[in-house]
């Protein structure tokens, strides 16, 4: 996936959830930060950031969003949009083989209580994915969340209705940097989530780790990593 030409500014300050300030050339612009999560390890106050310019004509306060961070070892994106958009081209192009059997693939379907992003179809029948975003790395293990989400707790439980009834179901952590080498629930941030990844894991529901390569003009779903539970 190939990214907009993007602009060089230093990261100042988050605001709020979706909002930050960003020096560009000595002015400060209001950007918009695409992820809800904390990702105090990204946002640090002068580290390099590229941003992508506002599409012309919509009517923002913002003029660009946040897209990748420099941290001085890695680029990291922080978009939490894309890796549902790198899961899909990724199946598109037949790079997932653990999907192989699934010609079909339709997004944002309903089950149960979630709406999930993809629903996979093929001769053998159903298989429900649901995608994360994975921007924390320590000690080279890429954690997931960095703050609670019960949200993501619900899809998980979605996924082991779809296994509760003959279904295949699989999450897909995204890991939205090269500098991992392994993938762990991030309990000290939401002991639920792990617990609950465990429990999804026993159910039967496939659990994938993914990292990206990351660079200014694309990322892309590359390997699996390990995923330690």
């Amino acid at each position: 996936m190939r990214f907009p030409p993007l602009v060089e500014g230093r990261f100042i300050k988050r605001l709020n959830r979706f909002a930050a300030l960003v020096d560009v050339e000595r002015r400060e612009y209001l950007v918009h930060v695409p992820n809800s999560g904390r990702m105090g390890e990204l946002l640090v106050p002068g580290f390099r950031v590229l941003l992508a310019p506002a599409p012309n004509g919509t009517d923002r306060k913002t003029s660009f969003d946040l897209a990748l961070v420099d941290t001085g070892d890695a680029l990291s994106s922080a978009d939490a949009r894309l890796p549902n958009k790198l899961v899909a081209e990724a199946l598109a192009q037949k790079r997932m083989p653990q999907f192989g059997g699934y010609p079909v693939a339709r997004g944002e379907q309903v089950f149960g209580e979630s709406r999930l992003d993809f629903m996979l179809e093929g001769p053998t029948g159903k298989c429900y994915v649901e995608t994360k975003s994975v921007t924390l790395v320590e000690n080279g293990v890429g954690l997931f969340p960095d703050a609670p989400t019960l949200r993501g707790v619900k899809h998980l439980r979605s996924l082991m209705a779809a296994r509760d009834v003959g279904h295949q179901a699989a999450v897909v952590f995204v890991i939205q940097r090269a500098d991992a080498e392994a993938f762990a629930p991030h309990d000290i941030a939401d002991p639920l989530l792990g617990a609950t990844l465990r429990e999804a894991h026993d159910a039967g529901v496939a659990v994938w780790a993914y990292r990206c390569e990351v660079t200014e003009r694309s990322i892309e779903l590359t390997d699996t990593v390990p995923v330690l539970l």
